[in-house]
Formats: C-alpha cells, structure tokens, sequence
C-alpha cells in the first residue's frame, strides 16, 4: 500500500475511534445525570399519590366508628328482627351512604350474616349474605377493626372495605358494620399522567392500574399457602392472575430500577428500558408502583454524545487544517506555473470569441439577428436616420409585415405608412400621426406604453434611445396578463362584498354578546343584592347573640357561625367583583405609589396569622416607586400571601421585588409549601379551581386567583408563577416603575379617630330604614344595646310617615334599594324637606358599587357594604357622631 494511502488510513482510523470514543463518555455522563434528575422526579410524584390515595381512604374511616355508636343498630343485633324495622334499618344505611357518597354500607351480626344494607333496593343486596368467610368480618370480631381489598361477591365489583366492631354497654362484640370504598375514580385520574402507577397488596398482586392491562397482574410468583388464601378469602373472585415478565437491568442508589417488560400477547409493547419506583402506603400492606418511560433521559443522552463527537471532530479538524497549510504553502509555487498555463487557454478562448462577435456583425447587416431571436418580445432597431437596422422575427410576426418590405435600410416611416393603410394608428388624419411618432424618435425620448389590436390583442410597447444615436423599441404580448387582471378585479370585488357581510354578522353578534353580558351583570349584581340581605341579618343576630352567651363554649360556637357567615359574605363579594370586571364597570385609579409602605402594612396584617400557624413571614423593605392602582395591587399581593400561608405547613414565606429590565419591577411572594405540578399551574387561575393541599379548615373558595389574573390584566400588569414539586411556589405580579417625585408630593393619608367605646352613641337617636324585616329588627337590637334610642326601624313608607317638622334623629342608618319603587338617597332628600333639617346619613348597600361611594363621600356621607360588621358599624356611628360635636 502506499505511504500516501497508509497515512489517510490511519487518520480516519484515529478520527473515527476518537469520535466513538467521545461520544460513548459523553453519553454515558449525561445519562446517568438526567436519569437520577428524572429519578428524583418520579419519586415526588409517587408520593404525591400515595398522599392522595391515603387521605381518599382516611375520609372515609372514620364513618364505620361512628356508626357503631348508634343505639339503633346497637339494638338490633341483641334481638330479632320485624320487616319493619330491617326497613328502618335498610334506609338509615341507605341514607348514611348518600351522604358519605361510598360504595356500600352494610350490617352484619356476629356469624358474618348481613341483616342490613344501603343497596337492599339493587338486584344485589347484600342483606341475606353469610360474609364470615371475609378477613374485615373476621378481624372485627376478632380484634375490634379490620380492613381488606377485595372484588365484592354479590355485587362483583372491587373496593376496599373497612369494618368497626359493635359492642354492647358491657364490651361485648355484637355484629360489626362495614363500609366498601370504591377506588375506580382514582384510576381515572391517574390517566391523566403518561405515566403508568400501579398499587399491589401484599401477596404482589396488582388490583390498582392506570391501565386496564396491568390490573390483576402478579408482580411476584404466589406460593401455595398464599393460592390457599387467595381462594378461601375470595379476594379476586374469578379473575386470572397473570404473571408479569419484568427484567431488571440496572438498580439506582435512590432505590429505582431500570427494567424491561418482556412483551406478550395480552400486554402492550413498552419502548425500551422503563423506570421503575415503588414506595409502601403507611398504614396498609400495599405498595404503589411508578412507571415512567425514559425516552428524555435517552434524548439527553444522544445529545451529549452528539455534542461529545462533534467536539472532538472540530478539535481534529483543526490539526487537520494547520497540517493543510502547511502542505499549501509547499504548493504555492507549481501552482504559478498552472496559472500560467491556465492564462494562455483563456487568451485562446478570447480570440475564439472575438471571432465569433465579426461574425454575429456581418449576420447582422442582413437584418435578421440571431441574438434577438431568443426573445419573446417583438424587437425592432433603427439608426440615427430612422432606417431598419435589425429586427427578429416576433416582431415581423406581431405586425404580419410582407417580406420584400423588411430590408436593412429601409425608412421606419414606410412601415408606419404600411400600418396606417391597415388602421393601426387610430383615428385621426394619417399624416398628422406619422409625423408625430417620426417626431418622438428623433427627440430620443424613452417611453412606455399599452396599445389594443382590432383583434383583442393587447402590446406593450417600450421604447429606448441608443447612445451612438438610433432607437430600439420591443412589442409584448400581455394580453392573457391584461385577462387575468380583470378576472382578480371581479374575485376582489366579490370578497370584498363577503367581508362586508361577515363583518356585518360579526357586528350583530358583538352587539348581541354584549347585550348579554351587560344582562348578565345586571343579574348578578341582583342575586348577589338578594343573597346579602338574608346574610346581612344573620350577621347582625350573630352579633348581637354573643354578648348574651354567659360560657365560651356557646362564644365558640357563634364565632364558627360568624366565621362561615364571613366566607359566604368573600365568596358572594368575589362573584360580584368578578361580574364588574368583566363587564368594565370596575374602577381604576393608576398614580405613582410607593412600595415600600405598602409591604410594611401587609407584613403588620399578615405577620400574626402565619405566626399562628407556624409560619414566618418576611417582606423584604425597599423604596422602589411603582405606577399602578394601590388598592388593586394591595389586593393581588393579599391573595398571593393568604394562599401562602393556607398552603405551607412549614418554613418561611418572603415578599421581596426584583428589577426586570430598566422600566419595570416585579413583586414575588415565596413560599415553601408542596408546589404546582405543571399540568394544573394555568388551571388554578380558573373560578372555583383550587389544590387538595391546603388546610382542612380554610381551604378558600377557589375564586381568589382567579380575581387576581383579571385585576392584572385590568391593570396591564402580568401575572405568573413558577414552581417546583416539594420545594414550594413562587407567585409574581410585574408593574411598571413611577416617578420618585410624584410619590413624595402625595398627601398622608388622613388618620382616623377611632373612639376608645360607645361613650358618643349613649343616649344618641338613630333612625334605622331598611325594607328587609329580619335585617332592620337586627340593626335595631343591636343599636339599643349599644345604649342608642331607635324610635323608628322599618321601610320608607314608614319613615315618611313618621317624619315630623323639627323632630329630626341625629343619625340615620340607610338602606339604598328600598324596594321597586323607593331609592335610598331620594327617600332621605324628602325626609329632609319634612324635617327642616338635615341629619348625618350613612349608606349601606350591597352592591360596592365605587360611583355611589364617592358620591357619598362628596356629600360628606358615610358609607358600608353588606353584610355590614357590628365593629365597623359602631366605629363609622361613632366617628359620625364625635364630628357632629
């Protein structure tokens, strides 16, 4: 072999094993680095199961333990009983089990018989069945409690079933009640997930799937003790146990396996290597599974190898390349030498072609070019005498001239004259037309014009001097161009007709819609008036009901019924608030505000509840300058820290700010609760969507970030988040950054007197006007026992009639909607007229309706939304009456 090829050999050799080489470290690195990232990642999320499975069953347990505190079914397991009363029976299991919405609730005696169930009216009732085959029966009896998964015998469908023990004054076992919980909604939602979950007892059988192939499947061979059981406990009635062929290939620190499902027929093809974790339900002898497909892991890996081997391509081409020129600069000179000869052949090419432009110009003085004859344009040239020089034959073909009359030398006027006698020229004298076409050629002046034939064809006609004197001048045929033209001017004719339809649909559509929509707010806006007035009362009574409880349990107990009042009250509020914005009746006051005072406030507000449970709460301080609406953006940032706080069990929650660009700054409140999973963070700014992960006792409504994704775009303000499982959430609102200086000149916000106690409204005289009964006899009770005299509580008919010169109250408590027929500020001006005075007046409404309130204020008027609360009431009454003197 020669040395030449020998040395390619082996640099391609070298090339190719190095690149092989790169590729497989490389490769090899970045997959064991995204596999244990996906690892970590399976690993929360096969916990984020098993929390949702553990607290499905755990609401449900604490049903049978009550049941078996009931005296009735006590009763009926130490006696026989009547048709009658097994009714009774049948019926309070029947309605237990609506409430709880389980699968079934039945009552056994104490030889496993079944003397009771919420299915008695179904063609498989369980009343009548001997169950004493059954572990939960035989582990009630046996140990007081029991619990067992299983595919029900008369029913045939599976569920997990959990048993109390009944027990007589003397602890004595009577009969248990057991309650069977359906878990198929669970497999529903876990198809949702690409990922394949699996919960298996503890014999290895798996009776939970997300996929119906995998239920039923023997993660482990059964020995003959465990077959023994299995069909004496009927657990899986007639279902076959099919053996799972699964291989092990690799196992992880973190406790994962990589594996591969071997195919068969009753069992779908799984690509490659699967990611296997398995994680033990506290409380159960169940384990769940996670399956998860590596194919990132995979695409990680073959990028880094990609990446590896082109590193090492580009490191070898570069020595490559410094070797090439090396090797270039040896050539540089036989490569002069091939020039030279390269020169000489071009020199000969030259003189070829020179031979070939006379010979074009002896062709040339026969009239006929061959280098015009490739175009498709007519082309005629004359010289600076306005004689034939040369033309093509498009153009003889064009103007259909005779052949004796084109000859080189020839007048362009004898083809003009030629042309007239056949009416080309248009109307007119014929002379008069020569002469002034003649004309234009001798004046050397370009032009471009359009000329129809008689017989439809349209030409182009373009014209240019040439600079040793002479015109050139070409004939196009654009007559299909010309058709096609008017053809698009009709199609654009007609679709400019259909879009003035459409937009004429459209406008009618618009115009519907928001007839709609404003009949919509009008409807909430009265059902949300309606629902408060009822609230309002109750509030009133709860108010006034706990200064006449003697004993904290009674306080307690009021507290709770105010506190759910006061959620009503924040769920009809947000409705109402949700209703404004969208129909554009929500009002936005943008000004330069400082941040920094803003955030102290909401950490003074804040800092008690999440000390309270547990928390620490922290707001960053700063002295940025935003332009934006204060009381909105106060309200956004509220909710982002109450959701906090509701969602984390432990840790800190910060409020801090951060700069984006140089025009903006984004407000981001922290926390370190379970986080977001990616599927649902767009679906929790949607109404009345909220997570599973909260407190039991203050889970929200689910109205609160939805309130804030339209304030941000009320605002123009983006709203986001970002979030990681098991390490927390971050919520951020980004506004624009104001004027330093605009902020400082702002006035200080006034500061309100707030009366130490009822010291102004002893003895004072309150008139109270409210169309609701139940509402005006609360307002009234709790103003007598503030120590106000209240002559007059009713609607507007009654106040007018009551209305005497010189007897105005000092203060009057208004309703604004005073039924069909009566407006709360109008009622007040006629009051005025009887009276001959004018009292101080406060507003109640129950729409926040922000026009009304300022033109409250403007009358020096106080003003309060329903449900109205006794503290705010007596404050606003009290500094009412100490400005009064």
């Amino acid at each position: 072999m020669p040395t030449p090829r020998l040395r390619q050999f082996w640099t391609l050799l070298i090339l190719l094993a190095g690149t092989a080489a790169s590729m497989f470290v490389a490769g090899q690195w970045a997959w064991q680095r995204s596999l244990h990232d996906e690892s970590q990642s399976v690993q929360r999320q096969l916990a984020l199961y098993g929390q949702t499975l553990a607290q499905r069953i755990d609401r449900y347990r604490t049903l049978p333990e009550v049941l078996a505190l009931d005296a009735q079914q006590q009763s009926a397991l130490q006696r026989p009983l009547s048709p009658t009363e097994v009714a009774q029976l049948n019926h309070k299991l029947e309605q237990a089990n609506g409430a709880s919405q389980s699968s079934t609730l039945t009552l056994l005696n104490r030889d496993g018989l079944a003397i009771a169930a919420s299915n008695w009216r179904t063609t498989t009732s369980n009343v009548g069945v001997d169950y004493s085959f059954r572990p939960y029966v035989q582990q009630a009896l046996a140990q007081g409690r029991g619990s067992f998964y299983g595919i029900g015998v008369t029913t045939g469908e599976p569920g997990y079933f959990l048993s109390q023990a009944i027990r007589d004054d003397s602890g004595h076992i009577l009969g248990l009640v057991a309650i069977k919980i359906a878990l198929q909604e669970l497999e529903r939602e876990w198809l949702q997930t690409p990922d394949i979950v699996l919960a298996s007892d503890a014999h290895g059988v798996v009776f939970l799937a997300s996929q119906d192939a995998w239920r039923y499947r023997l993660l482990e061979p059964l020995d003959d003790e465990e077959r023994r059981e299995l069909n004496a406990t009927r657990q899986y009635s007639d279902q076959p146990l099919r053996p799972l062929d699964v291989r092990v290939d690799d196992r992880l620190d973190n406790g994962g396996r990589l594996v591969r499902v071997q195919p068969s027929p009753d069992m779908p093809t799984l690509p490659g290597r699967m990611l296997w974790h398995t994680q033990p339900l506290p409380g159960t002898p169940w384990q769940l599974h996670l399956v998860h497909e590596t194919h990132s892991s995979v695409a990680d890996s073959r990028w880094a190898a990609a990446a590896g081997g082109g590193g090492w391509l580009a490191l070898a081409l570069l020595v490559l390349f410094v070797r090439q020129r090396q090797r270039l600069a040896r050539l540089r000179q036989r490569s002069r030498q091939e020039l030279e000869t390269v020169l000489q052949q071009h020199a000969q090419e030259l003189r070829t072609a020179q031979d070939g432009i006379v010979q074009a110009a002896q062709q040339a003085d026969m009239g006929l070019s061959r280098s015009l004859e490739h175009l498709p344009q007519g082309v005629v040239i004359i010289d600076a005498d306005l004689k034939l020089v040369a033309w093509n034959s498009r153009y003889v073909e064009l103007f259909r001239y005779p052949a004796d009359l084109m000859q080189v030398g020839r007048p362009i006027e004898d083809l003009m004259r030629h042309n007239a006698r056949r009416g080309l020229l248009g109307p007119g004298p014929v002379e008069d037309a020569i002469a002034r076409r003649l004309a234009h050629l001798r004046s050397a002046t370009p032009h471009l014009h359009e000329c129809a034939k008689g017989d439809g064809t349209v030409l182009e006609i373009r014209g240019n001097p040439l600079p040793e004197g002479g015109f050139v001048t070409s004939y196009a045929d654009i007559t299909s161009y010309k058709n096609a033209a008017r053809e698009l001017r009709s199609l654009a004719d007609a679709l400019e007709q259909r879009v003035a339809d459409r937009t004429r649909d459209l406008d009618a559509a618009r115009r519907e819609a928001e007839q709609a929509n404003r009949s919509k707010t009008r409807f909430v806006a009265a059902a949300v008036h309606d629902l408060l007035q009822p609230l309002n009362a109750a509030r009133m009574f709860t108010s006034l009901l706990r200064s006449h409880l003697p004993g904290d349990a009674e306080r307690h107990a009021v507290d709770s019924i105010d506190g759910a009042l006061a959620a009503q009250d924040a769920i009809l509020n947000s409705l109402l608030d949700i209703s404004r914005m969208e129909s554009g009746q929500f009002d936005v006051h943008v000004h330069d505000v400082a941040l920094g005072p803003l955030l102290q406030v909401l950490g003074h507000n804040f800092g008690v509840l999440a000390e309270s449970q547990g928390l620490q709460l922290r707001c960053v301080p700063t002295h940025a300058v935003v332009r934006t609406d204060e009381n909105l953006l106060r309200r956004i940032l509220q909710n982002f820290v109450s959701n906090a706080i509701r969602y984390s069990r432990r840790g800190r929650i910060v409020v801090g700010c951060r700069r984006v660009g140089n025009n903006h700054l984004r407000i981001e409140v922290h926390d370190q609760g379970p986080g977001i999973p990616e599927a649902l963070q767009r679906e929790i700014f949607e109404e009345f969507r909220r997570l599973d992960e909260g407190r039991a006792d203050d889970r929200g409504a689910g109205l609160g970030l939805a309130i804030v994704e339209r304030l941000g775009r009320l605002l123009g303000h983006e709203i986001g988040l970002r979030s990681q499982l098991g390490r927390g959430s971050v919520f951020w609102v980004c506004v624009p950054l104001g004027n330093p200086v605009s902020a400082q000149q702002a006035a200080a916000p006034a500061t309100t007197l707030q009366p130490s106690d009822d010291a102004p409204l002893q003895g004072s005289i309150a008139w109270v006007i409210e169309d609701d009964g139940p509402t005006c006899a609360a307002t009234r009770a709790l103003l007598e026992r503030w120590g106000c005299q209240v002559p007059l509580a009713g609607g507007a008919p009654e106040a007018l009639a009551h209305a005497q010169p010189g007897q105005a109250p000092q203060l009057v408590l208004l309703d604004v909607h005073l039924g069909a027929s009566h407006h709360g500020p109008d009622v007040y001006l006629q009051l005025c007229e009887r009276w001959g005075q004018t009292p101080a007046v406060i507003l109640v409404n129950a729409e926040r309706d922000a026009t009304l309130r300022r033109q409250a204020a403007e009358r020096g008027w106080g003003f309060l939304a329903k449900p109205v609360r006794a503290p705010a009431l007596r404050a606003l009454m009290s500094q009412t009456l100490l400005r009064l003197g």
